[in-house]
């Protein structure tokens, strides 16, 4: 299994930005889909982005299209988050996850094989 380890998780006034990274090794990063994940205090984790294998296919959650983008660079065994136009309830860890099959067009937890730690973003009004 690939083991990942996400950065980039901060305080941030609402309307801002932030980039999450998440560092992949010991897999061959360029075979899975990769995903993020957030999950807020007392709220089941929920699905945001995923993206194929390539970069060239993307699936985003209603709530965050147009403010966020996932994408990778395989050359360094990465997989990016950027968020902009954060809001209040956009405030949860995230976590990044790996996929060892088949791009699909909707995602859950359960296709999910590894994950990494988290790291939290807070969005302040």
């Amino acid at each position: 299994q690939v083991q990942l380890v996400e950065s980039g998780g901060g305080l941030v006034q609402a309307g801002g930005s932030l980039r999450l990274s998440c560092a992949a090794s010991g897999g061959t990063f360029s075979s899975y889909a990769m995903g993020w994940f957030r999950q807020a205090p007392g709220k089941e984790r929920e699905f945001v982005a995923a993206i194929n294998w390539s970069g060239g296919r993307t699936y985003y959650i209603d709530s965050v299209k147009g403010r966020f983008t996932i994408s990778r660079v395989n050359a360094k065994n990465t997989v990016y988050l950027q968020m902009n136009s954060l809001k209040r309830e956009d405030t949860a860890v995230y976590y990044c996850a790996a996929a060892g099959r088949p791009w699909r067009t909707s995602w859950s937890r359960r296709d999910f094989d590894s994950w990494g730690q988290g790291t939290q973003v807070t969005v302040s009004s």
